[in-house]
């Protein structure tokens, strides 16, 4: 089997989380400048089996889009064009960040980690493929 990769996209980082190869466990893979995502992904992709693209998507309460969706979109139109054969899916993201910083508080992490944006995101990014996992 290949991996799932899952991204946490904004405006200016990125956190990114990968299953294992049987698709069982989702482990943070590392934080980048969102800028360099498709490069990224190109360079990770020549290393390893993936089979899936997992986006989360911001929505409000009301389902109605947040000041991020567009960035998210397109980010997703992007990754389109530089994976046409590549299938994404977005998944509703819309408690990933609160339950990062849950999970860093709960792990014990000192207050100057639980700051450490790049760590959120990438934690985010685990826990939005780790849902993911879950369901399917």
């Amino acid at each position: 089997m290949a991996r799932i990769i899952s991204i946490d996209y904004g405006g200016k980082r990125t956190g990114i989380a990968v299953t294992d190869p049987m698709q069982i466990i989702a482990t943070g893979l590392t934080t980048i400048e969102s800028k360099n995502l498709v490069s990224f992904l190109k360079e990770y992709f020549q290393r390893e089996e993936v089979e899936l693209i997992i986006i989360g998507m911001p929505v409000n309460w009301d389902e109605t889009d947040t000041h991020a969706t567009p960035l998210v979109k397109a980010a997703i139109k992007k990754l389109e064009k530089a994976f046409p054969a590549m299938p994404i899916k977005t998944v509703d993201e819309r408690y990933s960040s609160k339950m990062a910083k849950n999970a860093m508080l709960e792990m014990g992490l000192k207050k100057k980690d639980r700051r450490n944006k790049k760590l959120v995101d990438e934690i985010a990014a685990t826990i939005i493929l780790q849902e993911y996992l879950g369901q399917y």
